[in-house]
């Protein structure tokens, strides 16, 4: 049975992280020895509620490591150690990194990559800005990396989708759907890319699994790009966690009115480099579009906007990016124009034909779209 899936029993043990298992490996050679080790063999190399817990912990569940190698093998999960020639390289580098990876999907441990993270409670404004920057670096051979979670995470791995590839990093096992609503995002970032975590199949998300899920984002990026992000929030985290490992950290400016942007404005001021657009990023690494495999040259696509009917475009004139408008709205703003009565109609037209999207207050605006010439 493969060293992983000892490492991942001993790690479910309570009290016993990635370094404590770390220093252990090192004293026994391998995981499978430092499973049966038995307590005196074990005492002075942890402190003694760790120690504690992990012989209750081996006591109850003393066939946990054949448990998880059974379950990976049914669901088509593939594991990998530090050793192993699939872990990524950049993982390695960390102060703390995970003594052992779950994926669905394939690695490429030595892929440039690239974080996207923001607010959940996301704008509109964010949302757009999260998912043009990852369709752009994306065809420019870029890995998007994020966290799954709703808002700028889920916008930004759609966009990576749209432009190539992407890697979910979760806070729960790899065969769980949190949030439940992202379970077919996930099964399409799985096959077009990896999701992967540190917790074995089947473990249920936890508060405290987060922060520790973050320091594998950035640790798996070169740099680290904040979309959206409140004075206080997990992407803060993520970006401070990058910054200890001497990576880059990058901000989108938004409203001077708006609370989810009053992180990002704090990381510039303290010396973040202010990204608008993926070119940006782009220039800072030297890399050219031309380089990098799938990027396609600017001149080859027409933002200009859609090709719609009369109506249809009153409609989109009146919509942005920016601003997310309610059927009410979007009547007023037509003062009264004949085409004020078919509004429901024209969006449901527009929505299924990409232009525009709905969110959960049944608002609308406008969706990234390219238009090929």
């Amino acid at each position: 049975m493969e060293d992983g899936f000892y490492i991942a029993a001993l790690c479910s043990a309570p009290g016993l992280g990635p370094r404590a298992v770390g220093a252990l490996l090192s004293r026994f050679g391998d995981a499978e020895r430092v499973w049966q080790a038995d307590a005196a063999e074990l005492r002075g190399l942890l402190a003694e509620k760790a120690l504690a817990g992990l012989l209750t912990f081996r006591q109850k569940a003393p066939d946990r490591p054949q448990e998880i190698a059974e379950t990976c093998e049914r669901q088509g999960i593939g594991v990998c150690v530090p050793a192993d020639a699939i872990y990524p390289a950049a993982l390695r580098e960390i102060y703390d990194p995970p003594q052992v990876l779950f994926f669905r999907g394939t690695l490429q441990p030595a892929a440039e990559r690239l974080a996207i993270v923001g607010a959940r409670k996301s704008s509109v404004y964010g949302r757009h800005v999260a998912e043009e920057l990852a369709v752009e670096l994306a065809k420019c051979g870029v890995t998007v990396v994020s966290g799954a979670a709703r808002g700028i995470d889920a916008a930004s791995h759609r966009g990576a989708l749209v432009g190539g590839r992407t890697v979910a990093v979760l806070g729960c096992g790899v065969d769980v759907a949190y949030p439940a609503e992202n379970a077919a995002l996930l099964d399409e970032i799985a096959a077009r890319g990896a999701v992967i975590s540190e917790y074995p199949p089947g473990t249920r998300p936890q508060a405290a699994f987060f922060p520790a899920r973050n320091r594998i984002i950035s640790g798996l990026s070169r740099g680290t790009i904040v979309v959206e992000a409140a004075e206080r929030s997990g992407s803060l985290i993520t970006a401070e966690l990058a910054l200890s490992e001497g990576r880059d950290v990058f901000a989108v400016p938004g409203s001077i009115y708006s609370p989810s942007s009053r992180g990002c404005h704090r990381l510039i001021q303290q010396g973040a480099k202010l990204v608008t657009t993926a070119s940006d990023i782009l220039e800072e690494y030297g890399w050219h579009p031309a380089d990098k495999k799938g990027c396609q040259d600017k001149q080859g696509t027409d933002t200009a906007g859609p090709k719609l009917s009369p109506e249809e475009q009153a409609v989109y004139d009146i919509l942005s990016f920016d601003e997310a408008l309610t059927v009410d709205e979007i009547i007023f703003r037509l003062h009264g124009r004949p085409d004020a009565a078919n509004v429901a109609f024209l969006l449901l037209q527009m929505e299924l034909a990409g232009w525009v999207e709905e969110d959960e207050n049944h608002a609308y605006s406008r969706a990234v779209k390219e238009v090929k010439r």
